[in-house]
């Protein structure tokens, strides 16, 4: 009996531990955004090899869409995201002439191949359609997001992610969604896709700990941030040119819970909100410590050091 009282007080003991290093790591990995940019960042390459330099968000629109797609060591999933998105996205422009796009890759200073294999459709559809962002070091996917919508050309930007757990012509619910929004006359408006109505089906297939996390994650969201939005990290969200800059040109947030800030920054601009369903499948990764840093973080620093966005 005795021996069993001393093996859950080193348990205790050890995670309690855990919950401090989870603590100080997500503190000291979600610092204010580095407005910094290395001089490598500020080009891509066309498929000759020849480096042009990027745009700025604070340009006019010159396509209808800009899709960013975050990527660390993606190498090996990247592929399967991006044939399925470029022969939406090829079929869609067939069919409508009219229609213009970009897919930006951002390689958030991988270790793998992942800028190699993402060139290789630059070489295919040109450098016009698919362009590579490579950071010199890894931000984060929030930085990674925003350095790429920063550089981006569309109407409209869609960010996805390379996993592609969301099926990639759901983009036209998405779409269909923001037009029913009142962007008023600054044209300010947001759209997430949401795996909400997923919840039911996803909690029959997790542990109980795991399903624990998912609803205290929500709820610290809830309470401390971002009301009326029930999936606020669905990595497929569609922004207005004017809303990407608004918001992203707030955010402080590069790491954990990124999305979280950016819907709060939204919705202290007032900026219109709404979430569409999408299909989404689960894929291999970084889920459940995702959830556990996340809700961590919101504890550890609530609102996000978001009022720096009015001072």
């Amino acid at each position: 009996m005795d021996i069993l009282c001393d093996i859950v007080q080193v348990l205790f003991a050890l995670a309690a531990l855990g919950l401090i290093v989870l603590l100080v790591v997500a503190h000291l990995t979600a610092g204010m955004v580095n407005l910094t940019c290395h001089e490598n960042e500020k080009y891509f390459l066309t498929a000759t090899g020849e480096r042009k330099p990027f745009p700025s968000l604070h340009d006019p629109f010159s396509r209808e869409l800009s899709v960013v797609i975050p990527a660390y060591n993606e190498e090996l999933r990247m592929p399967v995201m991006l044939d399925e998105a470029m022969q939406y996205l090829e079929n869609r422009q067939k069919q409508n002439p009219s229609f213009t796009y970009e897919v930006i890759v951002v390689d958030d200073g991988s270790r793998d191949k992942t800028t190699e294999v993402a060139l290789r459709y630059t070489n295919k559809y040109s450098a016009d359609k698919v362009r590579v962002l490579t950071l010199v070091k890894n931000r984060g996917k929030g930085g990674a997001v925003r350095m790429g919508t920063l550089s981006s050309r569309g109407k409209l930007i869609l960010m996805a992610d390379a996993d592609g757990a969301t099926k990639f012509s759901d983009l036209e619910k998405v779409e269909a969604g923001l037009k029913d929004l009142n962007t008023g006359p600054e044209n300010l408006a947001i759209l997430c896709g949401s795996r909400a109505h997923l919840e039911k089906d996803s909690v029959a297939q997790r542990s109980v700990f795991r399903t624990f996390l998912m609803y205290g994650f929500h709820f610290l969201v809830w309470f401390f941030c971002v009301r009326g939005i029930k999936d606020t990290q669905c990595g497929f969200k569609l922004f207005t040119r004017e809303a990407a800059l608004k918001t992203f040109s707030s955010l402080h947030v590069e790491r954990w819970a990124f999305d979280v800030e950016l819907l709060y920054i939204a919705q202290c601009f007032k900026i219109p909100i709404a979430e569409v369903a999408v299909n989404w499948t689960e894929i291999e990764g970084w889920f459940f410590y995702e959830y556990l840093i996340f809700t961590l973080y919101l504890l550890f620093v609530p609102k996000l050091n978001s009022f720096a966005v009015f001072f």
